[in-house]
C-alpha cells in the first residue's frame, strides 16, 4: 500500500433515538442556528417537528433554509450564505439526505468568504474558516455525513463538480434508522447504487498489498448485496434500514481508502451526464458504471476477477481471467436491475445529440481516473455504450 496520513473528525452517533442528544450537540456552537431541508419529506414523516420542538425547547434562534434539489445548486447555498451573514448564524443544522449535507458543507465555507461559492467548487478559492454544522441524515446513500466531500452543480453554466474542505467536514452527524424507513422505493434502489460505487471506487486502485483493504470493501458489498434485494421489498423492516444506512457511512467515510487512491473516473463522468441532464446521480452511476468496468477490464485482469469470485460469486474453474471479469460485470449488471436501477441512458430520455458536450466536460480538466486513465474518446466510447 501507499504510505499515508488519515483523520476523520466527524462524531457519529448512531441507533434509534439518538435525536434527543441534539442539544448536547449544539451547545457549545451557539444559539443562532439556520436549518437546511429539502423538498418537505421531513415534514411528512414528522422528523420536522422533532426537531424544532427539540429547538425551540431549549431556546434556540431558528432559521430555516428550504428546497434544496436532488443535484445541489451553487444558487441554493448562495441563498443560505447570505442567510448566515445577514442574520449572524453560529450553526447550521443539515436535515436530509446527501444533497442537503454537500449544500450546507458549501454554505458553511461560503458564510466566511466575501466572494463568490462557485470559487471553491472550481478551485479559484480554498476556504479558510466554516462555520460549524451538524446532520441528521434521512436517506442512506452518499456517505456524506462523515467525509468533507461534497458536490454541487451550477445550473448556469452546466458545470458539476466535487471539492473539499478541512472546513466542510461536520462537527457531528445523526444517524437513526427510523427516519430512514419512510423513503420509498426508488431513493432506497438510488442509495444502494449509490454506496457501491463508492466502494468501487476506492477498489479499483493501483497500490499493491491491500488485503485488509480488499477483505473491508468486499465485505461492505457482500452486506449490500444481501441486504439489499429484502429491503426493497420490504422498505419498512428496521433491521435492514440499519444495514444498508451503515454501509452507506462506511462506504465513503474514508476508512476504506487508506494506503491509496481510489479511480473516481465513473462519478466525474456521471456528473457530466447530469449536469447536462439534471438526472439522479445514482441512477447515472446505474447505467455508467459497468461499461467503465468493461471498458477497462484490459487494465487489471486479475482485479476484476478478485471481485466477481470474492462479491459476485463467479465460480473461476476452466476460465480465463477475463472471462471471470466480465462474468462478475455482467452479475452486477444483473443485481442492479432486479432492484429496480435503470440499465441505459435512454431510460432517461438521453439521446447521442449531446454525448461529445458530456465528454467535453468530464475531461475539461484533462484525463480522468487513477486505476485507468481516460481521455475523451475513452469517455465517448464509454457513454455510447450505455445508450
Amino acid at each position: 500500500m501507499n504510505k499515508f496520513e488519515f483523520h476523520n473528525p466527524v462524531k457519529l452517533i448512531f441507533g434509534k433515538d439518538q435525536l434527543q442528544k441534539l442539544p448536547r450537540e449544539l451547545a457549545s456552537y451557539g444559539k443562532k442556528v439556520l436549518v437546511v431541508y429539502g423538498g418537505g419529506s421531513i415534514k411528512h414523516n414528522g422528523l420536522y417537528d422533532e426537531v424544532m420542538t427539540i429547538l425551540k425547547d431549549n431556546a434556540m434562534e431558528v432559521y430555516e433554509l428550504s428546497g434544496v434539489e436532488p443535484n445541489p445548486r451553487v444558487s441554493t447555498a448562495r441563498k443560505g450564505a447570505a442567510i448566515c451573514k445577514e442574520h449572524g448564524i453560529e450553526v447550521i443544522l443539515a436535515v436530509g439526505g446527501g444533497s442537503v449535507i454537500d449544500c450546507t458543507k458549501l454554505i458553511a465555507v461560503a458564510a466566511k468568504y466575501e466572494g463568490d461559492p462557485w470559487d471553491f467548487v472550481t478551485k479559484k478559492a480554498s476556504p479558510k474558516d466554516g462555520l460549524p454544522f451538524g446532520t441528521i441524515l434521512t436517506l442512506a446513500a452518499t456517505g456524506s455525513e462523515m467525509n468533507r466531500g461534497s458536490v454541487i452543480t451550477n445550473e448556469e453554466t452546466q458545470e458539476k463538480y466535487g471539492w473539499g474542505s478541512p472546513f466542510s467536514s461536520p462537527k457531528f452527524s445523526i444517524l437513526d434508522p427510523t427516519y430512514t424507513l419512510s423513503v420509498p422505493k426508488d431513493h432506497t434502489v438510488y442509495g444502494i447504487v449509490d454506496m457501491m460505487s463508492h466502494v468501487f471506487e476506492q477498489y479499483f486502485n493501483n497500490a499493491n498489498n491491500t488485503p485488509v483493504q480488499d477483505e473491508l470493501c468486499e465485505g461492505v458489498l457482500r452486506a449490500v448485496i444481501e441486504a439489499g434485494p429484502k429491503l426493497v421489498e420490504n422498505l419498512d423492516d428496521y433491521d435492514l434500514r440499519e444495514t444498508i444506512l451503515f454501509a452507506g457511512t462506511w462506504g465513503l467515510n474514508g476508512f476504506l481508502q487508506m494506503g491509496y487512491n481510489g479511480d473516481w473516473a465513473s462519478h466525474d463522468i456521471e456528473h457530466a451526464v447530469s449536469a447536462v441532464y439534471d438526472i439522479p446521480h445514482a441512477g447515472g452511476l446505474a447505467i455508467l458504471f459497468p461499461h467503465w468496468m468493461r471498458h477497462n477490464v484490459k487494465v487489471n485482469p486479475a482485479r476484476f476477477a478478485q471481485l466477481a469470485v470474492n462479491v459476485f460469486g463467479v465460480k473461476p474453474d476452466g476460465k480465463t481471467e477475463e472471462e471471470i471479469a466480465f462474468e462478475g460485470i455482467d452479475n452486477l449488471r444483473k443485481f442492479w436491475t432486479s432492484i429496480g436501477a435503470p440499465e441505459t441512458l435512454r431510460d432517461y430520455n438521453i439521446d447521442d445529440s449531446k454525448l461529445d458536450i458530456m465528454a467535453e466536460k468530464a475531461t475539461v480538466n484533462g484525463s480522468l481516473g487513477n486505476f485507468a486513465k481516460l481521455d475523451k474518446e475513452d469517455v465517448l466510447a464509454i457513454l455510447k455504450a450505455s445508450l
